[in-house]
């Protein structure tokens, strides 16, 4: 069984910092690119960003490229995302899923981030 759990989430005020973590197991996670997709209130999915099998590529939505880095460990089967310079217009839920998308799986129960002062 695919399973996904997101973790990291909170209430930040602007220009803080949040590192987001996605455990993940019931799949070889070291043979599957990975995503970062997020959902605003009232608004529709969003592609964050990216990254490869092995981690070396990345790629990022321009509304987050230069503030958010995406990682992975593959020993220790966990997705990450690192976002600094946060804005309001960040808020939302963050959600992992395996592939590049536009269409995805399997998903996580999500992680809430409030960037508000």
């Amino acid at each position: 069984e695919v399973q996904l759990v997101e973790s990291g989430g909170g209430l930040v005020q602007p220009g803080g910092s949040l590192r987001l973590s996605c455990a993940a197991s019931g799949f070889t996670f070291s043979s599957n690119a990975m995503s970062w997709v997020r959902q605003a209130p009232g608004k529709g999915l969003e592609w964050v960003s990216a990254i490869n099998s092995g981690g070396g590529s990345t790629s990022y939505a321009d509304s987050v490229k230069g503030r958010f880095t995406i990682s992975r460990d593959n020993a220790k089967n966990t997705l990450y995302l690192q976002m600094n310079s946060l804005k309001p217009e960040d808020t939302a839920v963050y959600y992992c899923a395996p592939g590049y998308g536009p269409e995805y799986e399997y998903w996580g129960q999500g992680t809430q981030v409030t960037v508000s002062s």
